[in-house]
């Protein structure tokens, strides 16, 4: 007898709480609220039966205002060792499948192992995509649950000298997440197991893996409340993107790898700085800072009236400027400039992420 696929998901996560408070958050309706949907969405509404037979419904809504609603019906509560629970989603454009649900609860040293085994699927891309958003949401939970909140399982992998991680980390900071940083190199097995070209930073939220900057950046802007780091409108978003890529291209080479880089780690002759490389770049320089000069030129940052990523690109090559024997010089002859960075610099982001000297 021929047997049907079988798509089905297994989790497994280890929530650093107590059994019962981790099944309850299964089972109570203000738990769920806060926790049952994937990062960028809440629950505006949301009904809960907890008990055998009882239903489920909740209402998730996107930061573009859709929504998608689920619900289901309670087969099976054992507090605190098992949950069962249907799960089907509502509306024309979802799939009218209903699939089940099975929660066990363990106790382990320090928390809970919770595993779930979702099954029912009619194909893999369900499958897959439910394995995709429940990742999500079960860093939601931990957020909940855990007292580290989204430090728990959110990490940055990089080495606080380097811009492109300050940069993550300023960025981190304006939303207001907390986060784990671990401090690794360039092309360690660390950041390579993130990060296939081995560069930093790396980013992790639970089992979900990002590399690059700009990347990581808007996967913080779009699943955390807070103040944006991308501006409001397509024409300002667009100008943002424009300034990032030309930080990443031409500013940050001949600033810091031409010139800042060359400067601390002198390879010339008799181990000076190179002139050859650095005398070039200077020139560069200045008239990198006469363009974003005239950027700046009646505002505070490089794109409308409120700070954005590309000012967090930038701020931290040009600390390393400043500190660089003609870097006063360079920054003297761009006034608006000195003027904004200014403002970047009195932010807590800016000084909660000063780097270690030397």
């Amino acid at each position: 007898m021929n047997r049907m696929p079988s798509f089905d998901l297994e989790l497994t996560r280890f929530i650093r709480a107590p059994r019962e408070k981790v099944f309850d958050a299964f089972v109570m309706r203000d738990a769920m609220v806060a926790w049952m949907c994937p990062r960028g969405m809440r629950i505006p509404e949301a009904s809960v039966d907890p008990r055998v037979g009882g239903r489920y419904r909740l209402v998730m809504r996107a930061r573009d205002g859709a929504t998608f609603t689920v619900g289901g019906a309670y087969r099976e509560i054992a507090r605190p060792q098992r949950v069962v629970m249907t799960w089907q989603w509502e509306g024309e454009a979802m799939p009218k499948v209903e699939t089940l649900i099975a929660i066990s609860f363990a106790e382990a040293e320090g928390g809970t192992r919770l595993h779930v085994h979702h099954t029912g699927f009619p194909d893999a891309g369900m499958r897959d995509s439910h394995t995709q958003g429940w990742s999500s949401t079960f860093n939601r939970l931990t957020d909940l649950l855990d007292e580290r909140g989204t430090a728990a399982s959110v990490t940055l992998l990089g080495d606080p000298r380097s811009t492109y991680t300050r940069t993550a980390r300023m960025g981190l900071a304006e939303k207001g997440v907390a986060y784990t940083l671990e401090r690794t190199g360039p092309r360690t097995p660390e950041i390579l197991a993130v990060h296939p070209f081995g560069r930093i930073p790396g980013f992790r939220d639970g089992e979900i893996a990002y590399f690059e900057t700009s990347a990581i950046l808007r996967y913080v802007d779009e699943s955390f409340d807070g103040p944006a780091l991308l501006p409001g409108t397509i024409r300002d978003r667009a100008r943002c993107e424009q300034w990032v890529s030309a930080i990443n291209a031409y500013v940050y080479d001949a600033m810091i790898r031409r010139y800042v880089l060359q400067t601390i780690f002198p390879r010339g002759p008799e181990g000076k700085p190179d002139r050859a490389v650095i005398e070039p770049a200077l020139g560069e320089i200045a008239a990198h800072l006469g363009i974003l000069d005239q950027a700046y030129a009646g505002r505070d940052y490089l794109v409308g009236e409120a700070m954005c990523m590309a000012d967090l690109f930038l701020a931290p090559i040009l600390a390393y400027v400043e500190a660089m024997p003609e870097g006063a010089a360079l920054l003297a002859a761009a006034p608006n400039v000195q003027r904004g960075q200014a403002v970047i610099r009195s932010r807590r982001s800016f000084k909660d992420t000063e780097p270690p000297r030397g």
